[in-house]
């Protein structure tokens, strides 16, 4: 007979399965200033309701907290029941749900939707002055900045659209000497703007000069027509001809004399080039007369102040019907008709009085009475 030799090592702990948590940003906060957990929490609640303050006491912040998603963890109570408990706990004091604006991209705001629990039961004057506070901690923190297109960079083009190499030859040595930036001296643009003068060449470095084998017509030449000359080294697929940029110079410049930068120009006739090119000039030509930017106003005109930035408002929802309110209009977190549906429901206030009972008794007794055959 075998002697069974068990093993000295203790057995891995069971792990039950991870709870779903809600998209960044949604989902279960915690309220500040909450007691230490105790076997009697929760404990004057109904048996339903102390089930699910109980589960919902012990998810991080963070957890999902529709109704659905608790329904799924919950296996006693389906969705209407899970419903009806988190309206009994809001009344209770123990949660709010609210919604908060954020701003996106652009203009774009979005509203972010949030369940704030509390272990320790609150009163509407405490849940009011928490929610204000975090409606002004958020008005005093820092929007969230978008990610706007930098007009002094040009856009990250996709694989497809990157340059091919050239091709070995004793041309390489060449075009690696020619694509190193070189300063550009001051030109004959009118009307340019001071964003598009040549950066000072960096502290401790040799001022640039230009290749010796540079050709004689790029050191007269405009800062248009320059850019012209360089979008075939950003993408093969706009390469022009000398006699090309010479009949496109006057249309680059009109963009330049409205503000913007070369690399801005550069940027906006290289984004999102289609496959294959067929006319090199009439595709920048169009895209110079499509795409061309908005006047900036004259100086001394005054510029329309920028759109203040939107107000991030705080509202809180009821935890019946959803409906958006300010927190003092939402006491115990419902709303008018939903709180009066649950006083209609559960209060003691419309119940009738012992006095009518009994005279309700006494008159159908009386009409009793009158219909007896004599």
């Amino acid at each position: 007979m075998a002697t069974q030799h068990p093993s000295s090592a203790l057995p891995a702990p069971a792990r039950s399965a991870a709870y779903p948590m809600a998209k960044p940003g949604y989902g279960k906060r915690s309220a500040p200033d909450q007691q230490a957990r105790t076997q009697n929490d929760f404990a004057l609640l109904p048996t339903r309701e102390r089930y699910v303050a109980g589960f919902v006491d012990h998810l991080p912040d963070g957890a999902a907290m529709s109704v659905k998603t608790l329904a799924k963890q919950l296996p006693l109570y389906g969705q209407q029941a899970i419903s009806t408990a988190l309206t009994a706990l809001s009344v209770a004091g123990h949660l709010r749900r609210v919604r908060s604006a954020v701003v996106g991209a652009g203009d774009e705001i979005r509203w972010v939707f949030r369940t704030f629990w509390s272990r320790t039961a609150r009163d509407n004057e405490w849940w009011n002055t928490y929610l204000a506070t975090e409606q002004a901690a958020q008005a005093a923190a820092p929007a969230p900045e978008a990610p706007a297109l930098d007009t002094a960079s040009a856009p990250p083009r996709a694989p497809a659209e990157q340059p091919s190499p050239p091709p070995p030859g004793p041309e390489s040595s060449r075009t690696e000497r020619t694509t190193e930036p070189t300063a550009v001296p001051h030109q004959r643009t009118p009307d340019r703007a001071p964003d598009i003068e040549p950066a000072p060449p960096a502290p401790g470095t040799a001022p640039a000069t230009p290749a010796p084998d540079a050709e004689p017509h790029s050191a007269g030449a405009s800062p248009a027509y320059l850019a012209l000359a360089r979008l075939g080294r950003d993408d093969h697929r706009l390469t022009l001809s000398a006699d090309d940029c010479a009949v496109l110079e006057a249309r680059a410049a009109q963009w330049l004399a409205r503000g913007v930068s070369v690399d801005y120009l550069t940027s906006a006739l290289t984004a999102g080039l289609p496959a294959q090119v067929d006319s090199p000039l009439g595709f920048v030509r169009r895209r110079l007369a499509d795409k061309m930017p908005p006047r900036l106003p004259a100086e001394g005109t005054p510029a329309a102040s920028p759109a203040p930035a939107p107000t991030r408002r705080l509202l809180m929802e009821c935890t019946d019907c959803g409906r958006p309110g300010q927190p003092e209009a939402l006491p115990d977190g419902l709303c008018r008709p939903c709180r009066a549906s649950h006083s209609g429901s559960v209060g003691e206030e419309n119940l009738p009085h012992p006095a009518d009972i009994a005279d309700v008794k006494a008159h159908m007794n009386n009409l009793r009475d009158l219909l007896k055959p004599v």
